[in-house]
């Protein structure tokens, strides 16, 4: 697929991050849009955004749709994916880019915050892609593209829930992309592994009590110090994925970081974490350190 314009795509967690990007950059290039987050005020102001983009790029209005859901929710993907292309008469792109994080140890996570991540990371990327792909096939013409991360190349303490949902993602999009090539029905898949990029997720995450003087002195400074950490905007990243479309890439790494990280896993598969235990023994050891103080200052 070399151009956007004419075509449709649907892409959840539009509201923000990545998914507005992603929104925004398409619109500039014609393409009509179906959107899709759980938040209605954020998803109005990205069709807003996006239609600005459109006019002001492309000369005329594009059509967009918005709905509000949980990607995790199984029917509702399926009633949107019916409905976008009942709607825009047909669907040529599906980005399952919704996503949300949670630190905890494996020891103390509870439960519900686990059925919540795998529900939204990785179920979320399995009913948008059962749920359009008919309709891209029908089309004759689509792509899907599904949202990993760096941490589905390589594993972190304190992150096996979220590094779980992201190998899972990968390994699903890689094997799909394998059985598209051999129907060759006119689809393809890429999946994407974005490095630290500038959006709310780090914000919107959970974190649980347990990481505290385990790897972090507290919960506000460790989203402030992981956030220090994205290095590459919303809107880079959406260049980056819709330049991977245009290419037809199996595989589009995000950021200096993401291109690292996949360089160490592939050059030292098993070594490497022994390599992130010894930074990450440094953090404990400063958040154990933090951790002593705080609890002493507050006796005193």
């Amino acid at each position: 697929m070399k151009s956007f314009t004419g075509k449709v795509a649907a892409i959840t967690g539009a509201g923000s991050g990545m998914g507005r990007a992603l929104a925004i950059a398409l619109a500039r290039e014609g393409c009509e849009l179906a959107l899709a987050d759980q938040h209605g005020a954020n998803l109005a102001d990205t069709a807003r955004l996006a239609q600005h983009a459109a006019v002001q790029n492309h000369g005329e209005e594009v059509e967009i749709t918005t709905r509000v859901l949980d990607v995790a929710e199984r029917d509702a993907m399926f009633s949107w994916a019916a409905s976008s292309a009942a709607h825009h008469g047909r669907v040529n792109l599906v980005f399952n880019n919704a996503g949300v994080a949670l630190s905890s140890t494996i020891e103390g996570m509870d439960h519900a915050d686990l059925a919540w991540i795998v529900g939204v990371n990785f179920w979320g990327v399995v009913h948008g892609t059962q749920a359009f792909l008919p309709y891209l096939k029908s089309a004759g013409e689509g792509h899907i593209v599904n949202t990993s991360s760096v941490f589905g190349l390589f594993a972190q303490p304190g992150m096996s829930a979220y590094n779980a949902t992201k190998f899972a993602v990968r390994g699903f999009t890689e094997s799909l992309r394998q059985e598209l090539d051999l129907m060759k029905c006119g689809v393809s898949a890429t999946c994407v592994h974005p490095g630290g990029i500038r959006t709310n997720i780090v914000q919107a995450s959970r974190i649980a009590s347990n990481m505290t003087g385990f790897l972090i002195d507290n919960e506000q400074q460790s989203r402030s110090d992981f956030e220090r950490l994205f290095i590459t905007s919303a809107d880079e990243a959406a260049r980056v994925i819709l330049d991977g479309v245009r290419h037809n890439k199996r595989r589009v790494l995000i950021g200096r970081d993401a291109r690292a990280a996949d360089c160490l896993a592939r050059l030292l598969p098993a070594t490497y974490q022994a390599l992130v235990v010894a930074s990450a023994r440094r953090m404990q050891r400063r958040a154990q350190r933090n951790a002593a103080h705080d609890t002493s200052a507050h006796r005193a």
